[in-house]
């Protein structure tokens, strides 16, 4: 039996969040988001791979480095070919959750038992083929996480016999939203019945979109702490928040969610109103779960490389001209000038000509100009039309902007 383990401190979450003194109001809420942090937060990623890749344009001469969190996208890549990957994060039991889904992509015995295990991710014969095929490979420190006990005292491996996308930082939000949406008489399933996209909009608009301006969900959503288990810290809060009230940009993001893509291509549309994927056989998956990508999955997952460490870390370790597709994610929106400007001066440095450069921002517009010098920024060029088409294609619908910037 393995003893319970406690996930070790990360002290490079605290460093790019904590921004105040302990005792004002805004470094409260930033140690709150740090110990919330600690844990597990994304089981599934929330940004597109679709549109990733198509924005990367990977070729198979491609060095991809991104930050790794739930490890969906990272796996998904695959299917573009890359030479490389690397995928790094600053949480500890994101970094286990990649090695996981490395070990199992390599050694997992077909798809069936591997869509099981990361599809359904809810039956007791992934715990079986846990033991008899992932456990064998998987280093120590990921399987003293996986063998360890969370907060509540179950053991983690055991999240993918009773469904892992309801656990963690984001799947508890979720639960949370569902008993919230009941209370007020609404069972978000009903969503999931709609056969088409315009009996989406008149489930949301009939059901969903009344429950925005009750007092208590715009009381609620007005404080910053009701987030973080979007994985959104307090400097984000405010970006997210912009001039509107939350509960008005939480409708809206929810109402592109629920209303803008048919329901058969988007799979997270089904684990927002679901709490997982569905189960039927043709059911929209991320594209390293989907049947058609298996082997390519299997073939080039030795490509990958994961690492704990911080994105412009890493950067620094690596040769000049030597990259060539870097994704962020939303983590600039945590950054202050400083760190913004000492990461595009690594990416700067390190990338190759045509580099291209991908990220997300829970407001509108890109964040860099007037905060990375005019030096830097001025050798790379802002595709603004095509940002807005990804922005617009993104089926997570949860970002205010997707951006591309090119090397000149």
């Amino acid at each position: 039996m393995a003893t319970a383990v406690r996930p070790p401190k990360n002290r490079a979450v605290r460093a790019a969040v904590h921004r105040h003194e302990h005792l004002s109001k805004q470094g409260i809420l930033e140690r709150a988001f740090t110990f919330a942090f600690r844990g597990l937060v994304y089981a599934q990623i929330w940004e597109d791979p679709a549109v990733d890749m198509e924005a990367l344009a990977i070729t198979p001469d491609s060095h991809v480095v991104t930050i790794a969190s739930g490890g969906c996208n990272v796996l998904s890549y695959l299917t573009a070919n890359p030479r490389a990957i690397t995928a790094v994060d600053l949480n500890t039991a994101h970094i286990a959750l990649n090695k996981l889904k490395l070990v199992a992509a390599r050694h997992l015995p077909d798809y069936q038992t591997f869509h099981r295990f990361f599809a359904r991710a809810n039956s007791r014969a992934n715990i079986l083929a846990y033991r008899t095929y992932v456990r064998p490979f998987l280093d120590e420190t990921s399987k003293r996480y996986w063998e360890g006990r969370d907060m509540v005292g179950r053991r983690r491996i055991g999240g993918f016999a009773k469904g892992v996308y309801k656990r963690g930082l984001l799947g508890n939000f979720i639960g949370a939203a569902h008993l919230i949406a009941r209370m007020n008489g609404v069972n978000p399933k009903v969503l999931l019945k709609a056969r088409t996209i315009e009996e989406q909009r008149e489930i949301f608009d009939r059901e969903f979109a009344p429950v925005f301006d009750k007092g208590f969900i715009k009381w609620l959503t007005d404080q910053p702490a009701s987030l973080f288990g979007l994985g959104i810290p307090p400097a984000q809060y405010e970006a997210l928040a912009g001039d509107e009230k939350m509960a008005v940009v939480l409708r809206e993001r929810l109402e592109k969610l629920a209303c803008d893509f048919d329901l058969k291509d988007n799979y997270f549309a089904w684990q927002a109103f679901n709490r997982g994927y569905s189960e039927d056989p043709n059911a929209p998956l991320p594209p390293y779960l989907q049947k058609a990508h298996y082997a390519e999955i299997v073939d080039r997952v030795s490509r990958i490389e994961v690492r704990h460490t911080n994105f412009t870390d890493y950067l620094r370790s690596q040769g000049e001209g030597s990259l060539d597709r870097y994704i962020l994610l939303d983590a600039q929106d945590w950054m202050t000038d400083q760190q913004l400007t000492e990461l595009w001066s690594e990416i700067t440095r390190t990338a190759k000509p045509g580099a291209r450069v991908l990220f997300r921002t829970a407001g509108i517009e890109t964040i860099l100009p007037g905060r990375v010098p005019d030096e830097i920024l001025s050798k790379w060029d802002y595709r603004a039309e095509e940002s807005l088409d990804y922005t617009k294609r993104d089926r997570s619908s949860i970002y205010g902007g997707v951006h591309l910037y090119v090397l000149k």
